[in-house]
């Protein structure tokens, strides 16, 4: 009782058994204590789960026989699934290393989890909903494009696999859990029935031969395939010995476990079978007759299996077939087999005792034969990959994660294909336009982190997790879309200064968005080209200044047309109807106003050491300075404008208040 104990479960069919025992050595292992149970209804077809209520408690019933007998609590459990509805895909994956390195077991792991995501990718692909990963394995490594066995130590730039990873349907595995989960046990190591049995039944040594595993259960018959060392096929036959049993009611009219018991029977020296009908009668029949009634059903699995192995093999037979689990020790299965698969009667055998050496049991009852293969192999899987590989419920969803020590939400949300981008806050979309050819991007908002749970209680995207644990994932939110206005380009806040009839009048930049003159006011859209003009035309100031136009028009003293541009500090003179133009000298049109409003608050402010004082708008701006004192703004080549606010550079959208100190000069 001092070592580490293994707690497995075979959750089959028609029974669950329940195997603790502990490993000293690789070679070797032992059995503490074992509990068999069977369902009292057909709680489980094929394989599956269909009550999940009536599994749990049949798993209960073993936890606690198993309990007494070790004088202490289980809470930790190894369990397989049956190949039902199995899903093989086989990949070729590769891993580049960059700069040459040692190879380590994490970097080979890496690779091996890398090629189960691909796999698991083109699984998608070909078939419509939820799959997990059961388990892999690996058929030939790579060092570069050379064929090796172990790639660990070795030094190389690129390492490769080829890998077969299986899968079974989510719901499949969400059912086992759900039923141990019940029965107040945590899953530690989930397997496939066929995998846990072969590590008993054919050990690595003898995996160079073309080979078959059947697990024949009650629902299902599992099959694996061996070659050149390694695992290279699996497979499933939803039929095995539920198909005879169900031959046998029907034709003695008896209920399911009545039947089951006939059909162990056959295995015992009993000539005469007794049993009670559904009528409630007492009947007799023979053995031989038994074995006429289910004649047809027999030939019926194993030619269904032998299909199965051959379709697996690529066609051709292998050179052996090894039988597990109760399925198979109906009287001359075998034989059948071996002749529907075309092979000699002593290459198809049944693995109980003579693969059991190594295994010692400390409990004298239990019966050593094919039934105990595969509940071993689920305890000894646990080594296999024990310290390797956790599972925790991300989002409802089953995932096998490496564990490096490291793990995190991230992980799991990486392991059930959350996408990456959904886990931090999102930008609204960018608003991307042009102003005079130079392109501008305003970025969105930021929205929300993902909201994340570990077992319920509030945590981070880089929380580490455990075994077992249980991850919830909201995912981010985007902030709002990024927009602007006109308005917002400083270039559209700067005004022009022309001289009408010796009059200095100060306009608003012409702002277009393609061939459409808009106003400050303007929604910018994504993709717009925005251009401020640095001049008018002489339409354009007209109709600015809403005066009705007489006579012919000077710009700078030369007669000009109505489509000559007027640039800044230009001089226009042309007549004008009186009554529609009569201003003060010092009235001036604002950009946004278009007559100066007087007296509305007026501030002081510093401009170059001198004050000047601005009137007419309740707030102001640094290009309102502009309209109570002379700068010359077009500037000369070469030199270059300064524009501070209170000692800050600024630019004439920058506000300004009262003693705001203003400086604006240009420097060489």
């Amino acid at each position: 009782m001092n070592e580490q104990l293994v707690f497995g479960l075979d959750i089959g069919t028609r029974s669950i058994v329940g195997t603790v025992g502990y490993r000293r050595h690789a070679h070797d292992f032992t059995i503490v204590a074992q509990s068999v149970r069977f369902h009292e209804t057909r709680a489980m077809l094929d394989g599956q789960i269909h009550d999940i209520n009536a599994v749990a408690g049949t798993i209960g019933e073993v936890r606690r026989e198993l309990e007494q007998k070790l004088s202490m609590k289980l809470s930790e459990v190894c369990i397989a699934a049956a190949g039902r509805v199995l899903k093989t895909m086989q990949v070729r994956t590769d891993y580049e290393l960059g700069d040459e390195m040692v190879i380590t077991d994490e970097l080979i792991r890496s690779m091996e989890l890398i090629g189960v995501e691909q796999a698991h990718e083109e699984l998608r692909k070909k078939i419509e909903g939820s799959f997990f990963c059961v388990d892999h394995s690996v058929i030939k490594y790579y060092l570069g494009d050379i064929p090796i066995t172990n790639l660990e130590g070795h030094k190389g730039r690129r390492i490769g696999a080829d890998i077969i990873a299986t899968f079974l349907p989510q719901d499949v595995i969400d059912g086992l859990y759900a039923a141990t989960q019940r029965a107040n046990l945590n899953v530690v190591n989930l397997t496939l029935e066929p995998i846990a049995a072969i590590n008993v039944a054919i050990p690595e040594k003898f995996r160079l031969l073309n080979l078959a595993l059947v697990d024949i259960g009650a629902g299902t018959s599992d099959i694996c395939i061996t070659k050149g060392g390694s695992v290279t096929a699996y497979g499933m036959l939803p039929k095995a010995g539920d198909y005879l049993t169900e031959a046998i009611m029907q034709k003695y009219l008896v209920e399911f476990k009545t039947a089951e018991d006939i059909k162990i029977a056959l295995s015992g020296k009993k000539k005469k079978i007794a049993y009670l009908d559904i009528m409630g009668l007492k009947q007799s029949v023979s053995a031989d007759d038994v074995k006429s009634t289910i004649d047809s059903a027999v030939g019926d699995l194993a030619t269904g299996i032998a299909k199965q192995i051959s379709e697996l093999n690529g066609g051709k037979p292998v050179s052996a077939i090894f039988l597990v689990g109760g399925g198979g020790k109906i009287p001359g299965f075998t034989d059948r087999l071996a002749a529907v698969a075309k092979l000699p009667k002593e290459r198809v055998a049944l693995r109980g005792d003579e693969v059991l050496g190594e295994i010692r049991f400390l409990e004298n009852n239990i019966v050593k034969d094919s039934t105990l293969i595969t509940p071993i192999g689920i305890c000894l899987n646990y080594y296999e990959q024990n310290n390797n590989f956790v599972f925790v419920k991300c989002n409802g969803d089953l995932v096998k994660l490496y564990d490096n020590g490291r793990l995190t939400v991230m992980d799991a949300a990486a392991g059930v294909g959350f996408p990456n981008e959904n886990l931090f806050p999102r930008r609204g979309k960018e608003l991307e336009f042009s102003v005079n050819g130079q392109r501008r991007l305003i970025r969105g908002e930021p929205g929300e982190s993902a909201t994340v749970t570990v077992n319920g209680h509030p945590a981070s995207v880089s929380s580490g997790i455990i075994r077992n644990d249980i991850i919830e994932i909201k995912e981010s939110t985007a902030g709002p879309d990024a927009h602007a206005r006109i308005s917002d380009i400083a270039e559209a806040g700067r005004s022009i200064t022309f001289y009408v009839n010796g009059k200095r009048i100060i306009c608003p930049r012409l702002v277009y968005r393609g061939s459409e003159c808009v106003t400050e006011g303007t929604e910018i859209r994504n993709g717009d080209d925005i251009k401020v003009l640095d001049y008018y035309t002489v339409d354009k100031l007209i109709e600015y200044m809403d005066v009705a136009r007489e006579g012919t028009v000077l710009v700078n003293n030369i007669i000009a047309l109505g489509n000559e541009k007027v640039y800044e500090n230009f001089s226009v003179d042309f007549g004008i109807a009186a009554e529609e133009y009569r201003r003060e000298e010092e009235e001036v049109k604002q950009p946004e106003e278009p007559v100066a409003k007087k007296n509305v608050n007026p501030i002081t402010v510093i401009v170059n050491g001198l004050p000047v004082v601005l009137t007419g708008r309740e707030k102001y701006k640094l290009v309102d300075v502009l309209d109570f004192y002379e700068f010359d703004t077009s500037g000369h080549s070469g030199n270059e404008a300064v524009i501070r606010v209170n000692g800050k550079p600024a630019d004439f959208t920058a506000p300004v208040g009262e003693n705001s100190q203003i400086e604006l000069f240009w420097k060489k």
